[in-house]
């Protein structure tokens, strides 16, 4: 049907609420808001669902939410659950209607015959991987938009593993939710009439899930008390596993009191997410105020975490390519010093990532494998290397902020993340140095790395069409040098030679180049976005920034 129809199927649905229908009922004057909220259904991609929250279908809403979870509760059915593995853990965020969210995925779910675990209040990412697995549960749901503002909400789908699900899962989930024939049918029933068929989590798991997180303390001696800490969750689901498991071990931990607050608006904080300037504005005050030493944020569901360290008298924030790459130094340092750096170890990272942490691990003899953009992959090749080669995880991480420490968690983990961090903080503050000092120090060895993303919105219904367009442009049209630099190597991901190199195929393009940097493209998972990777090399902070900017003009197409 066409988006008049679709609109006026909604319009007199006997399942749709009455409230949604004055919402719709708001703009029937409105063509082109009608359009934008029914001319495409809001996809479930890659990286799960994510979208302005509202009516229609192409918007977030108790609707779409029972469509989806209709279509993963077919999945499995027809997968098959084990007595081993039955039932789905959810978790939330502190995002609009992420509570009635997670309530209508447990209502679709056990009126399908299936468990439903849910938390009785919101929790992190990691947490819910967590759970997964120590529940030995089919899988999991975390109603959740990440970072994004106040009026997204998504929600993602996790295997038995903890891990999101990869290519060949989620195409078969999508299938399954393309078949629904009237998603405004889509049974859920109340907690009443589920009895039994949803259970809340009990604190067991959040003892648990401590519990791991604090066994991958290396230093226990380590001097902590006097290395103050500014801390802020970003309004959300950090707030109490980051402040617990610090402050259990000793850390001096200056919570932004305002940001605490699990507020669906994020309304004292400027930005909620790590990656942008404005996320640290009142933590600075904060820092400034007690004269801190480091500055930590998590995002809202807590799996990125944000860096800024006093350095020289002022405070510098660092990238999620240079808190990886300080983080990796630290552990395989210590490792390699206390004697437990396996022999066998292996790094997992991703082609858009810095290869500056790929340098560290050269030189502690560490496997680097690298995966496509998305941390399930990197949850993937854990459980690929554990269950083949035995090859021994030692670290994983992404460029946007998202690291894993230890594989308890299949997800990146800003709870790992806060801890190791501030270990690595107060162990070289022992040593006279900073965090700053360290990284400055890797680029003393491997050269300058200087990394930046170029975000390029494209909003509106024709947003995915024109992202297509810019990028088939560059696989067609590719440049053959960029500046001085030759273009020396060209991967395409959606072509049959990345495939034969294991690599699900992606709409992704990476431009090498003679001089060691590099450049990647791709479009957004979860976003009407299209992304541009620079990652440049060069002797020192000046040329890199030199060529930062010729690589730039290089690319201008958009």
């Amino acid at each position: 049907m066409n988006y008049r129809d679709a609109y006026k199927h909604w319009l007199e649905s006997p399942y749709v609420d009455e409230e949604t229908k004055a919402e719709l009922l708001a703009i029937a004057d409105d063509d082109k808001e009608i359009k934008e909220r029914f001319a495409r259904n809001v996809e479930f991609g890659t990286g799960g669902l994510r979208g302005v929250i509202g009516a229609g279908t192409n918007r977030v809403n108790k609707y779409i939410v029972r469509r989806v979870t209709q279509g993963y509760a077919d999945y499995i059915k027809e997968i098959g659950q084990t007595p081993e593995r039955t039932g789905v853990v959810i978790a939330h965020d502190n995002r609009r209607h992420s509570v009635e969210f997670a309530l209508e995925t447990a209502g679709v779910l056990a009126a399908n015959g299936i468990k439903a675990y849910i938390f009785d209040s919101l929790r992190p990412t990691p947490e819910l991987s967590f759970a997964v697995r120590e529940l030995d549960a089919f899988g999991g749901v975390m109603i959740t938009a990440s970072h994004n503002p106040p009026e997204y909400n998504g929600y993602k789908l996790y295997n038995y593993l903890g891990c999101q699900l990869v290519p060949d899962e989620n195409d078969l989930v999508v299938e399954h939710i393309n078949k629904i024939k009237d998603p405004l049918a889509v049974k859920s029933l109340s907690r009443e009439e589920a009895g039994e068929l949803i259970e809340l989590v009990d604190s067991s798991i959040d003892e648990k899930y401590y519990d791991a997180v604090m066994s991958i303390v290396i230093n226990k001696d380590v001097k902590k008390d006097d290395l103050k800490i500014v801390y802020s969750p970003q309004h959300g689901t950090g707030n109490i596993p980051v402040r617990t498991v610090l402050t259990r071990l000793g850390y001096n931990v200056i919570p932004v009191e305002e940001q605490c607050v699990p507020d669906t608006e994020f309304s004292m904080t400027q930005n909620p997410n790590p990656e942008m300037a404005e996320a640290y504005t009142l933590a600075f005050e904060y820092a400034k105020r007690c004269d801190a030493d480091l500055i930590i944020t998590t995002d809202p569901d807590c799996d990125r975490l944000g860096v800024a360290v006093k350095h020289n008298g002022e405070y510098v924030r660092m990238t999620g390519n240079q808190s990886a790459a300080v983080l990796l130094e630290y552990i395989l340092s210590q490792k390699k010093a206390n004697g437990t750096l396996p022999e066998n170890g292996i790094m997992f990272n991703t082609v858009v990532t810095s290869d500056l942490g790929d340098r560290v691990c050269e030189a502690y003899g560490v496997e680097v494998e690298k995966t496509l953009t998305g941390f399930k992959f990197i949850g993937d090749k854990i459980h690929v290397h554990k269950n083949g080669d035995g090859k021994k995880f030692v670290f994983g991480y992404e460029e946007s902020y998202g690291c894993l420490i230890a594989d308890f968690v299949r997800d990146k983990d800003g709870v790992q993340a806060s801890l190791m961090l501030c270990e690595a903080a107060a162990y070289y503050r022992a040593q006279g140095k900073t965090l700053k000092d360290v990284l400055y120090s890797l680029y003393d060895k491997y050269g300058y790395f200087l990394d930046a993303l170029d975000n390029f919105a494209f909003k509106g219904i024709d947003g995915p069409d024109k992202i297509a367009a810019l990028v088939n442009d560059l696989r067609c049209n590719p440049p053959s040098e960029v500046g001085s630099a030759r273009v020396v190597g060209f991967e395409d991901y959606e072509s049959q030679k990345m495939l034969d190199a294991g690599f699900p195929k992606s709409n992704v393009l990476k431009f090498m180049l003679s001089d060691g940097s590099w450049v990647a493209v791709r479009p957004s998972g979860t976003e009407p976005k299209c992304k541009f990777y620079f990652s440049v090399v060069a002797e020192n902070k000046e040329a890199a920034k030199a060529k930062l900017e010729i690589m730039r003009k290089a690319f201008e197409r958009v």
